[in-house]
C-alpha cells in the first residue's frame, strides 16, 4: 500500500482512504497506531495493552504521530493523550478508530475489519442509482424500531434485528431501509446526529462485523441500505474531535460563536485535512460496509453560511461537497447520494459537478412536504385558499431529482404524527391519511416514510420506546397498513409509477382547478399501462366530476382498481367507484376524504 500517496492526498484535501493509514491497524505480529495532531507538543498512548501507562508516540513529519506495539491485539481498548500549549492535557479517543466502548466509556477499540466476508457479490454487480426503478425507503431508528425486553437498554443487536426487520420490510413493500446515523455518539437523545466516532459503528448494537452481517442479510433479501451521514457538525465532548490537538483542528467558530445551532461544533471545511477526514469517512461506510447510499444531513449549511441565505454562499462548504461527491461517484458510480437540503439554492443540487451542480443523485423535497402537510393539517374550510399547496411542487419538480420525504423530523417536537396532523374525528383523520398516501404514490419522485407512520401511530416518536405495534389490532390502523402494502405492490409492479418519472411526459394534471370541491386528478403515463389517480380532500361527496380527455385519448377507458375508503382499509365502501363517459369526457364520483386509482385502457 502506498502510504505516502495517502498522506499526500490527505494533506491536499482529496483523500478517500485516510482511514487505511490513520487509526489502529493490525499487522501479523503487532498493531500500528497513527494520529494527526499538528498543534500538539507531544502525544502519548495508553490502553489495556500497557496497563494504562502512558507511552510516547513518535513524531513523524507533517504533525503525524506513530506507535507500534506487539502487545496490542484485536479488542484492546486504547486512548491518545494529547499535550499542547498552556498546560493542555486531554485523553482522546481515536478520530479514526473503528470501534469504541459503550457509552459512557469513550476509549477506542482495536477492530479487525477483515474478519467478516460479504456474500453480496450479485447485489453489488447490479448496484445502480435507481433513477428508473421503484424506490420506497423505510426510515428507522435502529434502537427503537422494536425494543428488546431482555436487554437493560432495550436494544436488539445488528444481528438479532436482521431477520424480523427484513421480513417486515419485505412484507410492507419497501425497497430500501434508511437508518439514522449508526456512527458512534454519546447521547441517545441525539439520535446519532452529534457524533464522536466517524469511523466506528455504535457499540450499542454490536460490532463492525455485526453491522456488516446486517447489511449482508439485507442485500441477500433484495433490500438496499442507506445511512445518514453528518458532514456539517460534531459533538462537543472533549474526549473526541473538539480541540483535538489543543487547537481547533476540526472545528471553526463563526463570529466567535463556540457552538452551532444544534449546540455542536461546526466542521472547518476550509481545512484540507478536515475535508479528507470527512471524505474518507463517507467512503469508509461504502467501501467497508457496503452501504448502498448516504443521506447527507443539513446540506443547507454547506450551501449557505450557517444555513442562512442572507449570510451568502458558503464557498468552502460548496467546494467540499463537490469534491466529496466527485470522488465518491468516481469510486462508486452505483451508490446513491442524497441531500437533505431546505435551502432553496438554485444551482442544481442534483446536477453534475461539471455543470456547476453539487453532484447528488437525489434531493429531499422539503417544499413538497411542508406544503402538503400545511394543506392537510388545515381545517377543511381553509383548504380552498390553500388549494395549490398540493400542486405547486410540480412547478419546480424537474429542476432537481427529488425524493418525497416524510421523515422523523415530521413526527417529533410537537409536530404530531402524520395521522394526528389531520383535522376531524379519528375516522376522518384516517380517511385523510389514506388519501394522502395515495397522493404520495401518485406524485412523481422516490418515496420515504418514517417508521410508525405506515401503521398510523398517533403518538409522536420517542427513541425511548418501541413502535406501538399493538395498534395493529385496531381496524383503522390495520386498514391503513394494508393500504400501504397494496400501494407498494401497485408501485413496484407498474413502471408508470417510477420509470422516466423525471421526464415531463410521464405526468400530467387532468384536474387541478381551485374550487370548493377540493379535488385533484393526476395521470401517470407508462409505456405498457397508464393510471389515473383521483383525490377528494374535501368533506363533501363529489358527483360527476367532469374530466375532459385530450383529443388523442378520447377512446380511453378507466377501470377503478383501488379506492382508499374501501372497507378492507377501514373505510365505508364495498364496491369500487362508478364512472361514466360521454363525448370525450369521463365523469367520476368521489366520496369525502377519499381517493381512487384507475387503470387506463383503450376501448
Amino acid at each position: 500500500m502506498n502510504y505516502q500517496m495517502i498522506v499526500d492526498q490527505f494533506l491536499q484535501g482529496k483523500s478517500s482512504q485516510a482511514y487505511l493509514y490513520f487509526g489502529a491497524h493490525i499487522r501479523s505480529k503487532s498493531t500500528v497506531f497513527r494520529t494527526y495532531a499538528p498543534g500538539a507538543v507531544k502525544v502519548n498512548i495508553f490502553g489495556d495493552f500497557n496497563g494504562w501507562e502512558e507511552e510516547p508516540m513518535k513524531c513523524l513529519e507533517n504533525g503525524i504521530y506513530e506507535f507500534e506495539s506487539s502487545k496490542a491485539k484485536k479488542g484492546t481498548l486504547y486512548k491518545y493523550v494529547i499535550y499542547g500549549n498552556n498546560g493542555y492535557r486531554m485523553e482522546h479517543s481515536d478520530p479514526y478508530g473503528f470501534g469504541v466502548e459503550l457509552r459512557p466509556g469513550s476509549a477506542s477499540r482495536i477492530v479487525d475489519l477483515s474478519e467478516f466476508c460479504f456474500q453480496d457479490e450479485e447485489w453489488q454487480k447490479k448496484l445502480n442509482c435507481q433513477v428508473n426503478s421503484p424506490m420506497s425507503i423505510y426510515e428507522l431508528h435502529f434502537g427503537s424500531w422494536k425494543k428488546n425486553p431482555k436487554d437493560e437498554n432495550g436494544w436488539y443487536s445488528y444481528r438479532e434485528l436482521a431477520k424480523p426487520l427484513i421480513t417486515y420490510v419485505k412484507k410492507t413493500g419497501f425497497t430500501h431501509i434508511e437508518v439514522m446515523p449508526l456512527s458512534e455518539h454519546p447521547f441517545d437523545g441525539s439520535w446519532g446526529y452529534q457524533l464522536t466516532g466517524y469511523f466506528a459503528p455504535t457499540s450499542r448494537y454490536g460490532s463492525a462485523s455485526d453491522l456488516k452481517y446486517f447489511i449482508n442479510e439485507c442485500h441477500k433479501a433484495g433490500i438496499g441500505v442507506i445511512m445518514d451521514f453528518v458532514p456539517v457538525h460534531f459533538a462537543v465532548d472533549d474526549y473526541a474531535l473538539k480541540l483535538y490537538d489543543s487547537t481547533p483542528l476540526y472545528e471553526y467558530y463563526p463570529d466567535g460563536n463556540q457552538e452551532s445551532q444544534w449546540g455542536s461544533c461546526m466542521f472547518h471545511h476550509e481545512r484540507k485535512e478536515t475535508t479528507s477526514f470527512l471524505i474518507s469517512a463517507a467512503n469508509y461506510w461504502i467501501e467497508e460496509f457496503h452501504f448502498d447510499g448516504l443521506r447527507m444531513d443539513a446540506v443547507s449549511n454547506l450551501v449557505y453560511c450557517e444555513g442562512d441565505r442572507n449570510r451568502g454562499e458558503n464557498q468552502a462548504g460548496l467546494q467540499f461537497v463537490r469534491t466529496m461527491n466527485t470522488i465518491l461517484k468516481k469510486k462508486h458510480p452505483g451508490v446513491m447520494l442524497f441531500a437533505e437540503d431546505s435551502s432553496g439554492w438554485c444551482g442544481g443540487v442534483t446536477k453534475p459537478v461539471e455543470e456547476g451542480g453539487l453532484g447528488f443523485d437525489y434531493k429531499w423535497n422539503m417544499g413538497w412536504m411542508y406544503d402538503s402537510l400545511h394543506f392537510l393539517s388545515s381545517p377543511v374550510a381553509m383548504r380552498e385558499d390553500l388549494y395549490h399547496k398540493m400542486t405547486f411542487s410540480m412547478w419546480y419538480f424537474y429542476d432537481d431529482r427529488y425524493l418525497l420525504s416524510l421523515s422523523h423530523d415530521e413526527v417529533v417536537g410537537g409536530a404530531k404524527t402524520i395521522v394526528e396532523k389531520m383535522p376531524g374525528n379519528e375516522a376522518e383523520r384516517f380517511e385523510q391519511a389514506r388519501a394522502y398516501y395515495m397522493y404520495m404514490l401518485a406524485h412523481p419522485g422516490k418515496k420515504l416514510i418514517f417508521m410508525g407512520d405506515e401503521i398510523g401511530e398517533q403518538e409522536e416518536w420517542n427513541e425511548k420506546r418501541s413502535i406501538m405495534w399493538e395498534v395493529l389490532k385496531q381496524p383503522l390502523h390495520a386498514g391503513l397498513y394494508q393500504l400501504i402494502q397494496d400501494l407498494h405492490k401497485l408501485y413496484r409492479t407498474n413502471e408508470a409509477f417510477y420509470d422516466r418519472e423525471y421526464e415531463h411526459e410521464q405526468f400530467e394534471w387532468l384536474y387541478c382547478t381551485q374550487g370548493k370541491d377540493l379535488c385533484y386528478v393526476m395521470k401517470r403515463n407508462g409505456t405498457k399501462k397508464s393510471f389515473v389517480i383521483a383525490l377528494n380532500f374535501g368533506n363533501l361527496q363529489v358527483t360527476n366530476l367532469d374530466i375532459a380527455l385530450s383529443k388523442t385519448n378520447t377512446k380511453e377507458k378507466w377501470k377503478p382498481i383501488l379506492q382508499s375508503n374501501d372497507k378492507k382499509y377501514g373505510g365505508k365502501e364495498e364496491h369500487l367507484a362508478a364512472i361514466s363517459s360521454q363525448d370525450g369526457h369521463i365523469f367520476i364520483n368521489l366520496m369525502p376524504f377519499s381517493g381512487v386509482i384507475y387503470e387506463v385502457t383503450s376501448k
